[in-house]
């Protein structure tokens, strides 16, 4: 009995990760309700601090009030805070404060550590970890020196600064806040359409936080030896290559009419680039057509890498479905795919992410549809862009009524921490049983 007990009050990994995102949202809420975060008079509303911080901490980047104008420097810092520490992921940011204080890691705090970055095994997870942590901060840091030029010649040397790094972390942890309200309220990047330099970078730093943690260690290990990779960074390099070219092509030569062809290149492809993940655009996406906003919706659903900056359902996710309905199409007994084969249980995760994001996707955008009597794909556009952790927008964000926003809240949250970490957080401790109900076959399709 005494046994039992304990397992059921057992504290499990998942449900750290959970605490830990929910922790830092309440302490990013307060701080943003504090007098001087607001740059209005008083303070900002308890429903606008908590979706900001929920935002922020999920590194979405969807707004109800601009980032440049309604909050002081302090609470742009906050904000700053707070997108690190949710791109990075609130458990490694606890474990660089372990660090520092000379703390010996335990058992517990490694497995969490290995769930929260998606790591194979628990061993090394230390020094995987500080990899990451370090490795975060310089390419950071090179994003906000490649940066510097194009801010300080907009803005000048104090406050250019300080665009550079908020923008180099922003881009890098895949958040899509800006500053760039002082030019136009929610104007986002659509200043610097044709500017090649900060496009590159910027595209470049939100790449390099979506591929995944455990690219980056590949990538550390055989530098550009590819066949050596893991197969999960074959797969994540190749899925994302493929996603990032066809939503490109698709703008080029699809959508944006009134610029010419030479003038569409870079916002197709800055747009090809974030919108599965990061949140900025250089174009008013409102001037996109229905399938281009339908292609739009289903890549942001689709988000980035598994341990990266990034929320959505994951490159591999996808790459695994589609890997699925090619082996049945080929009446194949296993799905492989680089000369090695898939775990079944990948198989049966896949269908229950699929299965999770789109009932969450669609059930939000009926639901504020109905609230809000707004079109429902203009509702799909912004659900998909919060379960995504995204951020871009077709500009209804800041006008929904508290409950649509409450809907995009935990939408977001549900994102960025995953359905499964919250499904699995939620039940008991796992116990192994060794008995299975009698197997019948069940026709379908």
């Amino acid at each position: 009995m005494a046994e039992k007990n304990r397992n059921r009050f057992r504290i499990t990994t998942f449900q750290v990760i959970v605490a830990g995102f929910a922790a830092m949202i309440l302490v990013g809420t307060l701080l943003l309700m504090l007098p001087f975060s607001g740059s209005g008079p008083g303070s900002a509303s308890f429903s606008d601090c908590l979706f900001t911080a929920t935002s922020a901490v999920c590194v979405t980047g969807l707004v109800v009030r601009d980032t440049a104008t309604s909050w002081t420097p302090f609470g742009q810092a906050v904000i700053l805070a707070l997108i690190q520490t949710g791109g990075m992921g609130v458990v490694t940011m606890a474990a660089v404060l372990s660090f520092l204080s000379g703390r010996k890691i335990g058992l517990m705090q490694r497995s969490v550590m290995q769930e929260s970055i998606s790591a194979p095994q628990v061993g090394g997870i230390v020094r995987l970890t500080r990899f990451i942590v370090i490795t975060s901060l310089c390419i950071e840091g090179i994003g906000a020196a490649a940066l510097l030029p194009v801010m300080i010649s907009r803005f000048g040397p104090g406050r250019g600064i300080w665009y550079a790094v908020f923008h180099s972390v922003s881009a890098f942890c895949n958040a899509g806040f800006d500053l760039m309200g002082v030019r136009g309220p929610y104007s986002s990047l659509t200043e610097f359409a044709q500017d090649v330099w900060l496009n590159v970078v910027i595209m470049a730093l939100i790449t390099i936080g979506g591929i995944g943690f455990l690219v980056w260690n590949d990538f550390r290990q055989y530098g550009l030896g590819f066949r050596h990779y893991r197969l999960q960074t074959k797969i994540v390099l190749l899925t994302s290559a493929i996603l990032i070219l066809i939503p490109a092509l698709w703008i080029q030569f699809f959508e944006l009419p009134d610029l010419s062809a030479g003038h569409r290149i870079l916002p197709a492809l800055f747009q090809s680039v974030t919108l599965r993940t990061a949140g900025f655009n250089t174009v008013d996406l409102n001037l996109f057509s229905d399938s281009g906003q339908a292609l739009m919706i289903f890549w942001m659903l689709i988000g980035g890498s598994p341990g990266s900056t990034a929320g959505g359902m994951k490159t591999t996710t996808v790459a695994v479905l589609l890997l699925t309905a090619w082996s049945v199409f080929r009446r194949k007994d296993h799905i492989s795919c680089f000369g090695r084969r898939i775990a079944d249980e990948a198989v049966r995760n896949t269908m229950a992410i699929l299965v999770m994001y789109a009932v969450l996707f669609y059930v939000g955008a009926l639901a504020i549809s109905h609230i809000e009597r707004l079109p429902l794909i203009t509702c799909m556009f912004e659900t998909a862009s919060a379960v995504g952790t995204v951020g871009v927008t077709l500009g209804i964000t800041s006008h929904l009524s508290q409950v649509s926003r409450f809907i995009l809240i935990v939408l977001m949250f549900l994102g960025r921490v995953g359905g499964l970490t919250l499904i699995y957080a939620a039940q008991p401790v796992r116990v192994s049983v060794n008995s299975a109900y009698p197997m019948e076959k069940v026709t379908v399709g």
